[in-house]
Parts: structure tokens; C-alpha cells; sequence
């Protein structure tokens, strides 16, 4: 089976990337860059949609329409083995086995220094997260990939390898092709793009004892949710990832009462109600609450 609309809306992208780079010297920047975000947050999105086994029932077809790294920084097949590890639902926010957690343990969080303790505690805000958040995390994911390629840990050099050899036509095509400084296209684009991404996962995960109860749900986002194709309706992405995101709506009007239930309400009316709550405020001690997922006593 091949998802039509998920694949017309890979060709818009680049199209569409592709289009308003080229426009780079005879457009404002204050027109381009926003663009260029938006079209490289959904580029991220659409990444997070083929690494769950869409468009098509081929792998090495559906691998080859992700590669192209448009946010530079992220290669495709780290993100998508660091991504299917934090759907192990049953250890989600785990600070060890869950790679997109937030949370640290009481080891971890003894040998930070006072400055970066500093530095989380801001991003446990949402303006912390948005503001500093794509910095940290992209200088974070760096140092750790440096690790790991001393050690060629799961394939790392052949991976970086590949990504650097996908960077080369983006960044002849940003710098050459359209005449684009590369750090115009990073710090303006590819950094706030990041950003928008840090948005939808700020609070779509805590720490709770029951797996369902640690994902949330982010109803009525008719701004934001398209750009994540509606991933924001996170515990049903959780409980069920190969439904394509053009049919994420409709499927969860069917079993939202459940999916609230299992969930223990964790529930935001839009990203509005994130910010209302958040903006300004933790949204979670960094410590997590037993340590490790499940208790270390259990």
C-alpha cells in the first residue's frame, strides 16, 4: 500500500525548499526564513513519519526519500535508531534507556556543575526550551555522537559517513546554487526549525507509574498540529504509529474517551495552554521521581 498523500507531500517539501532558498537575494530574509522553518519543521515531521514504516511497505524506498538532511545537524539513521528505542513504551522517561528523556538520575544530576544546573532548570520552562533549548540539545546530541564514534558504537562512523555525503548537496545547493552564507541557513532556519520541534516534545511526556499515564495529548492545534502531522495527539501516536497522520483525527475522535482514561487526563487544550502553563514555570523536576523506570526497588 502507498500513502498518496504523505508522498505529494515529501515532493511539496523539497519543492517547496528548493523554491524559497532559491529566492535567497531577491526576496527579504524576513519572508525566506520563516518559510524555510516552517518547511524544514515539516521535513522533521515527515523524518518521524518514515522512520514508523511510511509512505510505502519498502524500507530502503522510504529510507532514501528521508536522507536528505535539510536540518544539517541530525543524521537520519541515528535519529531513527535513538526514536524507535524511546518507543519502548515501558520505559519511557527513563533517564538511561529512553533516549528523548528530559530526565536525569540522582548520579547524573550530582556530577553537574551549578551552571548547568542553571541552564536544565531554564529549559524545564517552555521559553527555556525554545530560547536555549535547540543550543543545548544540538551541542548535547554532538558530544555524545563524538563518544560514539571514537567507539564506532552502532555503526556511528558509516552512519556519519553516509550523513556527511547527504550533506554535501544541500549545502552546495544553500551556499553555491542560491549564494547563502551556511551560517545564515543554520543560525535563521535550521536552529529555529529545531525550535518549533522542541515545542510539541516540552510536554508530551512525565514521569508516572503506569506507561499510558507518561504520554500526553495536545487537542484543537490547528497551527502547530499540522506541522507536526498531528503527532501532538501523542498517546495515540504512542498506542498506534503506522496510522499515516492524515488519518490521525478521525481515529482519535473514535477513542479519545479511552485514550484520556488510560492516560489519567493528561491533557493540554492546545499549545497555547502548554505556554499558559509553562511559559515561565517547570514543567517537571529534572530529577526523576524513583530514579530509574521501574523503581529501583522494584
Amino acid at each position: 500500500m502507498v500513502e498518496l498523500p504523505t508522498l505529494l507531500l515529501i515532493v511539496a517539501v523539497y519543492g517547496g525548499w528548493l523554491e524559497i532558498t532559491a529566492a535567497y537575494g531577491h526576496w527579504p530574509l524576513i519572508v525566506i526564513a520563516p518559510i524555510t522553518v516552517m518547511l524544514i519543521t515539516l521535513h522533521s515531521s515527515l523524518q518521524h513519519e518514515i522512520v514508523h514504516g511510511h509512505p510505502t511497505r519498502s524500507y530502503s524506498f522510504n529510507r532514501l526519500l528521508a536522507m536528505l538532511p535539510l536540518s544539517l545537524w541530525l543524521p537520519y539513521e541515528r535519529y531513527r535508531q535513538t526514536h524507535l528505542a524511546h518507543h519502548n513504551d515501558r520505559r519511557l522517561t527513563d533517564p538511561l534507556d529512553d533516549p528523548e528523556s528530559y530526565y536525569w538520575t540522582p548520579e547524573q544530576w550530582a556530577q553537574l556543575g551549578a551552571i548547568s544546573r542553571a541552564l536544565l532548570r531554564f529549559q524545564q520552562t517552555l521559553a527555556g526550551r525554545v530560547i536555549i533549548g535547540p543550543y543545548w540539545s544540538i551541542g548535547r546530541f554532538m558530544r555524545f555522537e563524538w563518544q560514539a564514534l571514537l567507539r564506532n558504537e552502532n555503526r556511528s562512523r558509516a552512519i556519519w559517513l553516509e550523513h556527511v555525503a547527504w550533506c554535501v548537496p544541500v549545502l552546495v545547493w544553500v551556499n553555491v546554487v542560491c549564494g547563502m552564507p551556511l551560517w545564515i541557513y543554520f543560525l535563521a532556519m535550521a536552529v529555529p526549525a529545531h525550535a518549533i520541534q522542541l515545542i510539541r516534545s516540552f510536554a508530551e511526556h512525565r514521569a508516572q507509574t503506569e506507561p499510558r499515564e507518561r504520554v500526553a495529548i495536545v487537542e484543537g492545534s490547528w497551527i502547530l498540529g499540522p506541522l507536526y502531522l498531528f503527532n501532538n495527539l501523542h498517546s495515540l501516536h504512542h498506542e498506534a504509529p503506522r496510522i499515516p497522520w492524515y488519518h490521525y483525527n478521525r481515529h482519535y475522535r473514535v477513542v479519545r474517551d479511552r485514550l484520556i482514561a488510560e492516560n489519567g487526563g493528561l491533557v493540554y487544550r492546545g499549545y497555547f495552554d502548554v505556554a499558559r502553563r509553562f511559559l515561565f514555570r517547570a514543567h517537571d523536576e529534572l530529577r526523576h521521581p524513583t530514579g530509574r523506570v521501574p523503581a529501583r526497588s522494584a
